[in-house]
């Protein structure tokens, strides 16, 4: 549904974004991440056809960016940082608006109008000027704005930035509703937990993209599978002997009465570790599995890249 190909977009001498290369299937949710000035909204642009590339290619839905750039723009739906609707116009008038703009027939139009406003829990408060809506609320709005034409990608920049954390979660809440339904999405965000919950695959941008891959792959290439096992006291020598001896445990270290042990597999090394630890004399307080997570991925990714002067905000 998404290709790129080496793009990138220069502003005068300074480059925001080059050698941007991935695709996207059918379907799939997409994480574009990175810290502000990483270059994300300028990626968005550049796959929206809202600004054309100074190198490289992409394509939505089979169609180039820059020669067939009216048709992409007419397939696709974006939502950006800042909603933009008619705080005059009520939430139907709005939509209607839009629709109209994308030629949808009044009756189609009504319909999904109608639809739209019922799946985000807007219908009641249809007849409201939205310049009465809060900001949650204002998004949703945005989001079925963005879906009133039924486009083949959704674009989503920035969703739930400057927001509250009520407004947020319902925006997050939204997200997830078009998630369940198949809807071929591209977030830009720089929420790990956002990213974490909603995207099949992500990409970490600093002017360009350094990695792309799923949110458990990269958790998992981070650090191996761990259990950590809390003690009533600091493990001595023989406790930590008696556990790297075993074949399928690959490191252990100590602090402050937990054991941090790296094994090859946690559902069957547990129970012997448990018993090993026991034999050797530990009071073994707790025990659970862990996991690296999205923030400790993107650090170990991000700190490999340094800000640089090459690239613009």
């Amino acid at each position: 549904m998404v290709r790129a190909e080496g793009l990138g977009r220069s502003f005068g001498s300074l480059w925001a974004v080059r050698d941007v290369s991935f695709e996207l299937r059918a379907g799939e949710v997409f994480g574009l991440l990175g810290p502000n000035g990483a270059g994300k909204t300028t990626t968005v642009r550049l796959l929206t056809a809202l600004i054309a590339p100074s190198e490289g290619r992409a394509w939505v839905d089979g169609l180039d960016v820059v020669e067939r750039a009216d048709e992409v723009r007419a397939r696709i739906g974006l939502l950006t940082e800042t909603p933009a609707l008619y705080e005059r116009m009520t939430a139907v008038q709005n939509l209607d608006f839009f629709g109209r703009l994308h030629q949808v027939p009044a009756g189609l139009r009504a319909e999904r109008i109608e639809r739209l406003l019922r799946l985000f829990d807007l219908w009641d408060r249809r007849n409201t000027l939205t310049g009465q809506f809060s900001k949650g609320m204002k998004q949703k709005l945005a989001i079925a704005r963005a879906m009133l034409h039924e486009p083949a990608v959704l674009f989503f920049d920035e969703p739930t930035a400057a927001l509250d954390p009520e407004a947020a979660f319902i925006v997050r809440d939204a997200l997830e509703t078009l998630r369940t339904m198949g809807r071929t999405i591209v977030l830009s965000t720089h929420n790990l937990d956002e990213a974490a919950r909603l995207c099949d695959r992500v990409a970490f941008i600093r002017g360009q993209v350094l990695r792309v891959d799923s949110p458990a792959r990269l958790r998992q290439a981070a650090g191996g599978p761990t259990i950590e096992v809390d003690l009533a006291a600091e493990p001595g020598d023989t406790i930590l002997g008696a556990l790297r001896v075993r074949p399928g445990v690959w490191s252990v270290s100590a602090t402050a009465g937990c054991l941090t042990v790296v094994v090859e597999d946690v559902r069957t090394e547990t129970p012997g570790i448990v018993r090993a630890l026991v034999h050797a004399g530990a009071e073994v307080l707790g025990v659970r599995e862990t996991t690296a997570t999205l923030e400790s991925v993107y650090f170990e990714v991000m700190c490999g890249q340094p800000s640089s002067g090459a690239f613009a905000s």
